[in-house]
């Protein structure tokens, strides 16, 4: 078990370390990303969708995102902050394991979840710690735009009768990690979960916690606070208008239950 202690003091006033706790059972939690437009499940390709605030009919035949910097708070209001190193991944429709992020996290009750849709800025520009899913000639070779520029946060590609590009398609590469040597847009978004409603995470070291979130696409178009119309923006990367997806996929998830 984890033993979380504070600083007493000895007679004399003299404040006394308490002792360290050297070993830490951790158990098995994933966080389950199932992508999905409105309450519909996601199909690449195969369905034609319509937005709701502007009608227009769309289909998706790409969809990856990078999720990292997670942090879990459990219900003693104590947070821990997944390993740096383990702490990165892409989500990507068209893998299907890909939708499952599996950690290692302390022994405990967890009531609420965070962490940040994008890539951090040291990462975008240092090639030693680009690893893993962020390997941009293997994991990430389609997510990454450059030195200057960084990694892909968000991409979204597909097809509308809406779109006055060749073949009606359009897509959104969103990205902008703040600049490296000059400030740029930052598209970073931190999402926080309240898990509380629909089941905290039971982490035990005889079990394998699931947190399943829904992450509802439809939101990018109709997020009433910055609504989409892919006529007006069939394309979309680092412009100043990637910023209102950036706004919009901040807000596309929500708890739906979590297996104990």
């Amino acid at each position: 078990m984890v033993i979380y202690t504070s600083c007493k003091k000895d007679d004399t006033g003299t404040p006394v370390e308490p002792p360290v706790v050297k070993d830490t059972i951790k158990s098995d939690l994933s966080l389950e990303f199932d992508n999905r437009i409105k309450d519909d499940e996601l199909h690449l390709a195969l369905e034609t969708y319509t937005t709701e605030i502007y009608a227009e009919q769309f289909t998706v035949t790409a969809l990856k995102y990078f999720i990292s910097n997670i942090i879990l708070t459990n219900t003693g209001d104590t947070a821990y902050t997944i390993p740096q190193d383990s702490s990165y991944f892409l989500i990507d429709e068209n893998v299907y394991d890909s939708r499952f992020a599996n950690l290692k996290v302390p022994v405990g009750d967890y009531k609420s979840l965070s962490f940040v849709l994008g890539v951090d800025s040291l990462r975008n520009i240092n090639s030693s710690m680009q690893t893993g899913v962020l390997d941009r000639t293997t994991s990430a070779k389609d997510m990454y735009w450059g030195a200057d520029s960084g990694y892909i946060f968000f991409k979204l590609e597909g097809t509308s009768t809406a779109s006055p590009q060749p073949g009606n398609v359009f897509s959104y590469h969103v990205g902008g990690f703040g600049g490296a040597a000059t400030p740029a847009i930052k598209n970073q978004a931190t999402v926080t979960i309240d898990l509380t409603q629909r089941g905290i995470a039971e982490v035990r070291a005889d079990n394998k916690s699931n947190i399943h979130l829904m992450a509802d696409i439809s939101r990018i178009f109709d997020n009433r606070g910055q609504p989409v119309r892919i006529a007006d923006h069939p394309v979309i990367t680092l412009e100043e208008f990637s910023s209102n997806i950036a706004y919009n996929y901040s807000g596309m998830f929500r708890h739906d239950h979590t297996e104990n």
